[in-house]
């Protein structure tokens, strides 16, 4: 994004920041770059956070500010509201994150933590703002991805208790960041910028891409290697294993009324209750809840292949971005004496696809559009 702007512009920019995972091969002339932590943001996110609010307050009327924004922004750029603690933050989001809070519901609680996000970015520009967004969110919430730093925010102080009542209770969280949450609600600290906040008036935003685009892409790949695509239109969403068992009945329809090699895509964003001590990703588990569809006693048997991978290269707090499971992989494992079962009830998907060597690692992308679901039907 940064690269294509930059070109796009075509003469030199007062100031330009990138921030992200891993330093790109290139940057623009003149950019600096800050490495970032993601899924869980850290002291480098923190950094970045403060450049970037600096930046914003260094303009004028006679400025514009441009921000680039995509999936993974919430942590690559975070910077804890006064009397919070970054181990605190990070604390609540590992919490929010093993206990399967939605994006919606994540970012409720990172806004009303923060002080950069819920339109707090674009209240502390002296200039108007433009923002162009790649969405990993269905339904493309502006005030969602990437927790809205330039955005109005509808949710409340309210809202982020809600969420932490409903995912593990209060007691659960560090004591500092349900005090300022219970703060907010009472009415003493300012809450996230609303639509008629005039701080806010001179921010627009546009979506320029998002989880269909790399469906698209997908469609078109698949096509060009002759198989017949079928398009899953409504987004991937829910628990993992869930939604695996949905896309399996999916799959199941297309297989009943094809006869040629067909191929089959969806897109979304999964989450993951964790309750066991492993290690994986949602991709990951999504691909082993699959296993039983394709060889198992959930037959009748998908013959082909499957994958899910997360756009953005990164799935869950591994190297991979996902995996993939066809008709050998029950045989190999049992070979191995890998029980799939065990491994999905211990949240173990990772160590499960490493030792059958069928973990998908791309390394990260350069973009997050969420993740994007392929079967393959022979």
């Amino acid at each position: 994004m940064l690269d294509a702007f930059a070109m796009s512009v075509g003469r030199p920019l007062r100031a330009i920041q990138g921030i992200g995972p891993v330093r790109p091969d290139s940057v623009p002339a003149g950019a600096e770059w800050h490495d970032s932590g993601h899924p869980i943001p850290d002291s480098r996110s923190v950094n970045a956070a403060r450049r970037a609010r600096a930046i914003a307050a260094a303009t004028g009327a006679d400025d514009l500010l441009v921000v680039l924004l995509s999936g993974g922004a919430s942590a690559l750029m975070a910077l804890p509201a006064d009397g919070i603690a970054l181990e605190d933050k990070q604390e609540t989001v590992r919490r929010l994150l093993r206990g399967g809070a939605t994006i919606d519901e994540l970012n409720t609680v990172r806004k009303h933590l923060s002080g950069i996000k819920g339109g707090r970015l674009a209240a502390a520009a002296g200039a108007p703002v433009v923002t162009l967004v790649i969405s990993d969110v269905v339904g493309d919430d502006l005030s969602v991805i990437g927790s809205g730093p330039t955005m109005p925010d509808p949710s409340t102080f309210t809202d982020a208790l809600a969420v932490l009542d409903a995912r593990g209770g209060r007691a659960a969280y560090p004591g500092g960041v349900v005090a300022l949450l219970e703060r907010g609600r009472r009415g003493d600290v300012p809450e996230t910028l609303k639509p008629a906040d005039p701080r806010i008036t001179r921010s627009v935003a546009r979506i320029i891409g998002g989880r269909m685009t790399a469906v698209e892409g997908a469609a078109a790949a698949a096509r060009s290697r002759g198989y017949d695509v079928h398009v899953i239109d409504r987004p991937i969403v829910g628990e993992a294993r869930e939604a695996a068992r949905a896309f399996a009945d999916e799959v199941r329809a297309v297989r009943a009324r094809v006869t040629s090699p067909a191929c089959v895509i969806g897109a979304g964003e999964t989450t993951v209750h964790v309750k066991g001590g492993g290690i994986g990703g949602r991709n990951q588990e999504f691909a082993l809840a699959m296993l039983p569809y394709l060889t198992g006693p959930e037959a009748p048997a998908l013959p082909g292949a499957f994958g899910s991978i997360g756009t953005d290269g990164i799935d869950g707090p591994t190297d991979a971005a996902g995996a993939i499971v066809d008709a050998t992989t029950a045989e190999r494992a049992a070979a191995l004496d890998l029980d799939p079962r065990r491994f999905l009830d211990d949240n173990d998907s990772y160590h499960f696809f490493s030792a059958l060597d069928d973990l998908l690692r791309t390394g990260p992308t350069g973009t997050n559009v969420g993740d994007v679901q392929v079967a393959l039907i022979t």
